[in-house]
């Protein structure tokens, strides 16, 4: 990895750390980021992980440490998407690098309209039952072993839907992206499919973006970065389906 490569992994992250704080998505930033820097398809996928994992684990420490929402009111949340996230995990370590970039190109558009979309402070009024609970986690456990990006989102809907308020959301969806993210990533070591120094460099960008992004968030400053988001994610889209050659 030469230097310009960590430099813009590194700035990448910083940035894709400000998106996750603000928003969410800094996924469909990262992976592609890395693919550009010579970390390609399914290598990219697998150290984007490490850098998901660490900042999951920040991000938790601290609505564990305010008792936010209690893990325990997680379990029949993480328990079947964790169970999913194996099976994604498992199942994308398997395919070829270039139908991976392909693939991933293809979900950044509707993820980056998901990414666009602002949630209301509010719960459904009638929650799900334990077992419509079990089924949807686990799809979404599945997406999130295989892809990730914008799974923060996706769970932020979906954890509405099933009875909790934006808060205590954000906190359940931080639990299961950790475990989730855990999982896949003992997968893809085993699969010998992280590189360890752009995953660190990528780790250190998104910690200071994380931070820098609750910062920027108080002062209204997603008008600025949801534009930004959008022109980004498009290009890096077109550039993994192949479209710049």
């Amino acid at each position: 990895m030469s230097q310009i490569e960590a430099l813009l992994i590194f700035f990448g992250g910083i940035f894709a750390g400000v998106i996750n704080s603000m928003a969410g998505g800094g996924s469909l930033l990262t992976v592609p980021l890395l693919s550009l820097a010579g970390v390609d398809g399914l290598y990219a996928n697998g150290t984007n992980r490490v850098a998901v994992l660490i900042q999951s684990g920040s991000s938790s420490y601290g609505y564990a440490r305010k008792k936010v929402v209690g893990s325990r009111d997680a379990i029949p949340i993480f328990v079947p998407a964790v169970a999913g996230g194996l099976i994604g995990a498992l199942a994308i370590s398997g395919i070829d690098d270039e139908l991976f970039k392909k693939i991933f190109g293809v979900m950044m558009f509707p993820m980056l309209a998901l990414s666009l979309w602002k949630p209301k402070a509010k719960a459904a009024a009638k929650p799900w039952p334990l077992w419509l609970n079990v089924i949807v986690f686990f799809l979404v456990g599945i997406y999130a072993g295989a892809i990730q990006a914008g799974v923060g989102l996706i769970l932020l809907l979906l954890l509405s839907r099933a009875g909790f308020d934006l808060l205590e959301g954000n906190a359940i969806k931080t639990y299961v992206i950790l475990v989730v993210s855990a999982v896949a990533v003992i997968t893809f070591v085993v699969q010998g499919q992280v590189r360890w120094m752009p995953a660190m460099v990528l780790s250190a960008g998104m910690a200071i973006g994380g931070y820098g992004g609750s910062q920027i968030a108080v002062a209204g400053g997603d008008k600025v970065i949801r534009p930004v988001l959008a022109i980004s994610v498009v290009v890096l889209a077109l550039n993994m389906i192949g479209v710049f050659g």
